[in-house]
């Protein structure tokens, strides 16, 4: 679930107006209190976007809890300390503060903006949501409904319906089997307690990642984190176990009535730490990248027109890794595509890339990543994620210059080494015709 409020508009017009960032000079800074945190001042603007994160997420739900964190995350904003819903609501609004709260499989997220003039309250009512939520019953009903609502849509949603089943089929009994908002029985079973626990389970010292973007200096955000997190416990809920991709190749189908059915197939994929994750990134690209200039999107729509669009990417967890992909196309023609998708795994695991393609999507990587730093909020959320990956200081401003470096043999060795071809698995959701189901 994600609760995003923006009290003022001008927040929105703030962070277009900021420059483009050709680099980004990001200090580290140290409090007092020993909160470590990130931060590029930009003081042009008297506003702050402070993004915090906490690793671990929706994963860390306690046993026979499932659904606790997500419904936690819907709750932060509806009220805290001695002010309800309305009270917390009207609070934020007169700061023009806006604050967002987001819970993912393996982070919990914090996103502020404020006025520099503001910011002690600001962070002050931050601190009540994150740390005095209220949880009246009221709105644990509210938001249990609205969740329950997503549950039922979500079980005639073919697209969900697939990635639940593959879910299931790759991960089985850990958190990343099973749909992060619960199941009706145990989200109707949550109570007060469970989310006070909740609150506990996510929100410790020992996961904490903060960045800071905007006015503000590295002594005056030191005041500010401690302050924050003064009262954060130091140990939150033990990490969840490693779980090993083990689906075997094949298609699993689900039958369901719609004219189009739903595809969704991965192979076994590799960690973010991974030495070879550049290049497994430009292959990646190459083979089914955003927008037209991939392979898949070439055969599969462009020839064939048997889709309007399909993709495959990189999906590395922290507990899990995986080569994935997804597209829809009408019940008689999805074999078709499935067996075009196989072809150009084997193709690229055969072929390699061409001297062409790998050129062109250099350019292409490098001279869109600058772009990503449009705003202050957005520059704090990719040092976060920098921190999470432990990717160090340098990063941004060495990106490039590292996928430049990769090398056509480096290249193909991932390739050799990785791309299965004979490892894809399909699920499949509607009435596919001509296509056996190889798997339950």
């Amino acid at each position: 679930m994600m609760i995003r409020t923006f009290a003022a508009a001008c927040f929105a017009a703030l962070s277009s107006a900021l420059p483009l960032h050709a680099e980004v000079d990001i200090q580290e800074v140290t409090t007092p209190g020993g909160i470590t945190a990130w931060l590029v001042e930009e003081p042009s603007i008297p506003f702050v976007a402070l993004e915090i994160r906490f690793k671990g997420g929706t994963s860390l739900d306690a046993p026979g809890k499932r659904g606790a964190i997500n419904l936690m995350t819907g709750l932060l904003e509806e009220g805290a300390g001695d002010l309800d819903s309305r009270a917390f609501a009207a609070a934020r609004d007169g700061l023009a503060a806006g604050f967002g709260y987001d819970s993912y499989d393996d982070s919990f997220s914090v996103s502020a903006e404020f006025l520099t003039e503001t910011a002690d309250e600001a962070l002050e009512l931050l601190r009540l949501s994150l740390r005095e939520p209220r949880f009246e019953q009221a709105d644990i009903d509210r938001v249990k409904a609205q969740v329950q609502s997503g549950i039922d849509s979500d079980k005639t949603d073919p697209d969900t319906i697939a990635q639940d089943t593959f879910a299931e089929l790759a991960f089985g009994d850990h958190p990343y089997g099973s749909a992060p908002s619960g199941t009706t029985e145990s989200l109707a079973a949550l109570t007060r307690d469970d989310l006070l626990e909740a609150v506990d389970r996510v929100m410790a010292r020992d996961r904490l990642y903060v960045a800071a973007v905007g006015d503000v200096d590295a002594e005056t955000l030191s005041i500010w984190l401690d302050r924050l997190f003064a009262d954060l416990p130091e140990t939150g809920a033990p990490m969840p176990e490693a779980v090993p991709y083990a689906v075997e190749s094949g298609v699993t189908v689900v039958p369901f009535d719609t004219p189009q059915s739903v595809v969704v197939f991965a192979q076994n994929g590799i960690p973010r730490d991974d030495e070879r994750f550049f290049e497994a990134y430009l292959a990646m690209q190459v083979l089914g990248g955003g927008g037209f200039n991939n392979r898949l999107m070439e055969e599969v729509r462009v020839k064939r027109g048997l889709t309007y669009g399909i993709g495959a990417y990189l999906s590395p967890r922290d507990y899990s890794e995986t080569i994935s992909g997804g597209f829809s196309s009408d019940n008689g023609k999805v074999a078709e595509a499935i067996a075009i998708v196989q072809d150009e795994w084997r193709r690229m695991r055969e072929e390699g890339l061409s001297d062409e393609e790998v050129q062109r999507v250099k350019t292409y990587l490098t001279g869109a990543y600058p772009l990503r730093f449009d705003g202050n909020a957005r520059i704090a959320r990719i040092l976060v994620g920098m921190q999470m990956e432990d990717l160090g200081l340098d990063y941004v401003n060495t990106r490039n210059a590292r996928i430049d470096a990769v090398t056509d043999e480096e290249l193909t060795a991932f390739i050799d080494d990785v791309l299965d071809p004979d490892g894809l698995h399909f699920v499949v959701v509607g009435q596919p015709e001509g296509l056996e189901a190889t798997a339950n």
